[in-house]
């Protein structure tokens, strides 16, 4: 069977879904209702951006939130208001988007890069303990494309350390680890909201967190270093102006309703491929969830090739059947400009086992009719069947 690729029919000629999703007639009514109030920013009065905090702190199992601009200045706004800052150290896994390490810069910290654990790629409590030194203030666990991390046990090391817990929930709306919603299972947790995740307005973020005071500095940071009840002009703490308008909150919070009937829709189109890629006996593998997973948000599906293959071929022929995949995250360790800004790299094989062998499926393609997850199967096995030969010295 010959590749598209080379000229071949491809296995999918069809458009995948698009994301994000058209505007429902909720979001439509909300949006216009905020765009002629006039009451566009945070502060000017209108009720979306405070509707949407209370909504998702409630759903995280928490009494707090704070909405800001996107899910990075999230991650930094927590950090500060729960006391981390220059001189300390923050760790954080070795397979995740940089963003991860960055918000720790902006906070005056130093990212220290432990790595994943090599089965379900989440941050490793092993790796964490042996990256422990006298100036760790806090671990950054991050629940890796939809996936709960196994927190219990990072949480228990946190305890015993006296160290803060951040999670950072960019990819896992929804997702819940023992029954317990994520996001307020550690002293915060960030949530995205930028263009490819599960809820999006294009960018913003939003941090819950369960403690008064650390809420009240949190949202000091996000807001200038106001006091809340204080004067307007008045600025007792060293803040930032990181808000969430009322127009993205307004196409926001009535995605809350469908959430879950979307998170649904993609566990059927991931369930649907596993049995596909079973079918077809083919040498590829879907990542399992951490322990503990009682939802997984289906952000993405990741895949495991458990055999030796050109990454570039495999990506390109991919895309010409009709049914691109996504490289992933190199490890965070490569990253030149982390180290010269003093992150530490502690080894991290997991994390590049799974530079070398897993491949992502994106969102938008999660939520087509579970009937296609077929055209995955079919398109790796012919592209796999079609693989150059790889030097493997």
């Amino acid at each position: 069977m010959t590749l598209a690729l080379h000229g071949g029919t491809p296995v999918r000629s069809a458009p995948w879904p698009a994301w994000p999703p058209p505007l429902d007639p909720a979001q439509r009514a909300l949006v216009t209702e905020v765009l002629e109030s006039g009451r566009w920013g945070a502060t000017q009065g209108g009720s979306a951006v405070t509707d949407l905090t209370a909504a998702f702190a409630r759903g995280s199992g928490v009494p707090y939130g704070v909405a800001v601009g996107n899910a990075t200045l999230g991650l930094f706004a927590a950090l500060r208001g729960l006391g981390v800052g220059r001189g300390d150290e923050v760790i954080v896994p070795a397979y995740t988007f940089v963003a991860s390490a960055t918000a720790v810069l902006l906070a005056g910290a130093t990212p220290v890069i432990a790595d994943v654990d090599p089965v379900d790629l989440h941050l490793s409590p092993e790796a964490v303990e042996a990256a422990l030194t006298g100036r760790t203030a806090a671990i950054m666990p991050v629940h890796l494309a939809g996936s709960p991390a196994d927190m219990d046990p990072l949480n228990a090391l946190a305890a015993r350390h006296g160290l803060v817990v951040v999670e950072d929930a960019a990819q896992a709306h929804g997702a819940t680890y023992k029954d317990r919603p994520i996001g307020g299972l550690g002293d915060a947790g960030v949530y995205s909201f930028q263009a490819s995740k599960a809820m999006t307005a294009g960018e913003g973020g939003l941090i819950v967190c369960r403690d008064e005071a650390a809420y009240e500095a949190i949202w000091s940071v996000c807001n200038l270093g106001r006091k809340q009840g204080g004067q307007w002009y008045g600025h007792p703490t060293i803040g930032w102006n990181l808000r969430l308008t009322e127009i993205q909150a307004a196409l926001l919070l009535p995605w809350l309703d469908r959430l879950d009937a979307e998170i649904d829709r993609r566990e059927s189109f991931c369930t649907a491929a596993e049995h596909a890629l079973a079918a077809e006996q083919l040498p590829v593998s879907v990542v399992p969830r951490p322990p503990g997973t009682t939802r997984d948000s289906r952000h993405l599906l990741m895949l495991r090739v458990h055999v030796p293959v050109d990454r570039e071929f495999l990506l390109a022929a991919m895309a010409a059947e009709g049914v691109p995949l996504d490289a992933g995250y190199p490890p965070l360790g490569t990253f030149e400009a982390l180290a010269r800004e003093g992150a530490r790299a502690e080894p991290y094989p997991g994390a590049e086992a799974a530079a070398r062998e897993v491949v992502w499926v994106r969102q938008s393609m999660l939520m087509d009719d579970p009937r296609h997850a077929v055209h995955l199967a079919e398109a790796l096995a012919k592209v796999l069947a079609a693989m150059p030969p790889r030097d493997q010295a």
